[in-house]
């Protein structure tokens, strides 16, 4: 549709003003507003004029890749000028190229289907492949548009096992990068269940629904992709399978040589595969994949000469510990193996690398999980694990210990200080609650020296309210000091610590609560008027206080109740596997005899 001439005026206002002052990103949004209008002014026999470029090279079909609204326009332009289709910039990029950079589906659609209408054979490569041997299946990758990385991929199968200018293939850059493959929150995963992941047609709806949608899309199509990628990559074919380059010792006694790869060999490293990259990035959903289809995959080790596990246990990789630890034999494969510089799976516990800012926690927190994994793949390992040395000469417990020290100073420092402050609290609790003690509503009867409200049920209500707060502030009081007063050793913050310290502030907020309980209770025995309406809005600014107080730590009880219920399953769970499969029956060989015997039972050679 024209522009009338009321807004043709406007337009060149805005348009000039924002040449005047150099705004060059004003000055492509006010264009993009009015692009078939601007095509109409240059005449059909000066349409070479389309394919001019400016000093990137780009030509105005690249630039009307980044814009959806440019669609019609794009056509048009085409239709005026097809060569414009595999004219590239500076880098080369054709406007389809740079469609994809953009990750703009409906003019990929449009440039994608005219490619193929007019272009066969090998000079399709130059629209799919840009200078640097990146393609648009890597660049749609990182552009987060799984659609249309699908959809590249299933057009053009070939690009799958393209390497970009840093060797990596598409799926291994997918795994560099994982996408979100589902929402984390229960409430968003039922939402998810039942809403259509077509967000097109969603112009009229509800923007967080509109959002919802959206993000639902991508999730679905991200696993399409990874299912396509997985199944036609043949990366890991060129990466290194289980082999013997280091072994660590149990003693230090012996030649002295350095256990690890040759320097020689650190020169000649290979691309790592999809399945360590996704391990690393701690992407499940792409681990489970190729295992499924490739499970010969679990052998494979990186250049330090470590596997999935040992990569797993450093990068702080519960989800996919869990993984192998179901996977009974291929665990056993795994677990067995040392890197190139002697680390067993217990000496990778300490060698962990540091994670993103975003994922920090507390010291004691930290030192407790890090604490709780060592006895767990502890657990797992071989015993003569425990007394490996490293090509450094340390055993896996010295190695932890060594690099845990000063992060074990600041849990130290960290849980000093909480139960101190704890602590005063508790205090100033417990004298408040003791000064109600001996200061109750309504007081003594000057005739008689009995209390004048004893037989209210409000008073009952506050005595013992009042002395469940005495009595928990005092003994979280004890607590506090008891944690205060440890040792703080290793095995300290495996459980003990942090469960004197989630006791002691348990009571710490039932004395909180119970005070509170006890002035709502004191309020209604004073206050009380006898009408309803005022009665009801006593109660309620009465016990407003509690409520507050019991949202702001329901997230902590609720994650402390989730720890407890994954403890008692996995205990049940293992009682219960013990049921399910049964140990076999041992046997037992007598040389003097040609019999063998079974407990219970007795059979004949």
């Amino acid at each position: 549709m024209a522009l009338t001439e009321a807004d043709d005026l406007r337009v060149r206002s805005e348009l000039y003003e924002a040449l005047i002052c150099g705004e060059e990103a004003r000055v492509i949004e006010i264009c993009a507003g009015i692009p078939k209008e601007l095509l109409d002014m240059v005449p059909m026999h000066d349409s070479h004029k389309l394919t001019w470029q400016n000093s990137g090279g780009n030509t105005i079909l690249h630039e009307a890749s980044f814009n959806n609204k440019t669609v019609e326009a794009a056509a048009d332009m085409i239709a005026r000028a097809p060569m414009l289709l595999g004219m590239t910039n500076r880098l080369g990029e054709t406007a389809l190229f740079t469609a994809a950079i953009s990750g703009i589906t409906k003019i990929f659609k449009l440039l994608h289907r005219e490619v193929l209408r007019t272009t066969q054979g090998p000079v399709l490569r130059n629209f799919l492949q840009r200078d640097d041997k990146s393609t648009i299946l890597h660049k749609a990758i990182l552009s987060r548009n799984y659609w249309m990385a699908h959809e590249i991929a299933v057009k053009h199968p070939h690009l799958i096992n393209e390497n970009d200018c840093d060797e990596m293939t598409p799926l291994q850059l997918l795994s560099v990068n994982p996408p979100e493959f589902g929402p984390k929150r229960f409430f968003k995963r039922m939402i998810y269940k039942v809403i259509d992941a077509d967000f097109e047609e969603t112009n009229r709806m509800f923007p967080w629904l509109k959002k919802m949608k959206k993000e639902k899309h991508q999730c679905e199509w991200a696993m399409k992709l990874v299912k396509v990628l997985v199944k036609d990559d043949t990366s890991w074919q060129m990466t290194e399978s289980l082999v013997k380059k280091g072994r660590s010792k149990v003693h230090s006694y012996g030649r002295s040589q350095s256990i690890g790869m040759a320097e020689q060999e650190l020169n000649m490293m290979k691309p790592v595969t999809p399945l360590l990259l996704a391990t690393i990035h701690g992407c499940i959903e792409i681990v489970e994949e190729i295992l499924k289809v490739y499970p010969q995959a679990i052998d494979h080790i990186d250049h330090d000469g470590r596997n999935i596990l040992c990569l797993a246990i450093l990068h702080r990789r519960i989800e996919i510990i869990d993984l192998m630890d179901k996977m009974k034999i291929q665990k056993l494969r795994v677990r067995r193996k040392a890197d190139n510089y002697g680390n067993t799976l217990l000496h990778l516990v300490a060698e962990k690398q540091d994670k993103a800012i975003e994922d920090l926690k507390g010291p004691s927190l930290v030192l407790q999980e890090d604490t709780l994994l060592f006895k767990r793949i502890r657990e797992m390992c071989k015993p003569v694990d425990t007394l490996r040395l490293n090509s450094k000469g340390k055993t896996a417990e010295e190695v932890f210990f060594d690099n845990n020290n000063k992060l074990r100073s600041d849990a130290k420092e960290w849980m000093s200080e909480n139960a101190k402050n704890c602590s005063i609290v508790a205090v100033l609790i417990a004298t408040v609650a003791f000064a109600a003690a001996y200061t109750v509503p309504g007081g003594p009867d000057s005739k008689t020296g009995h209390l004048v409200l004893k037989n209210k049920p409000s008073f009952l209500i506050f005595t013992i309210a009042d002395a469940i707060s005495l009595s928990s502030s005092l003994t979280s009081v004890i607590i506090f000091l008891n944690i205060v007063t440890s040792s703080f050793r290793f095995k300290d913050f495996e459980k003990s610590l942090f469960q004197k310290l989630h006791l002691g502030l348990t009571l710490l907020i039932i004395s909180v609560t119970m005070m509170m309980v006890a002035f709502a209770a004191t309020l209604i025995l004073t206050i009380n008027s006898g009408r309803k309406s005022t009665d009801i809005t006593l109660y309620t600014v009465s016990f407003f206080p509690v409520i507050i107080f019991l949202f702001t730590y329901i997230r902590f009880y609720r994650q402390v109740g989730g720890a407890i219920y994954r403890a008692f399953k996995q205990m049940t769970d293992a009682t219960l596997s013990r049921y399910r499969s049964p140990k076999p029956k041992l046997w037992q060989y007598n040389r003097h005899s040609r019999h063998q015997t079974v407990y219970g039972s007795r059979l004949l050679v």
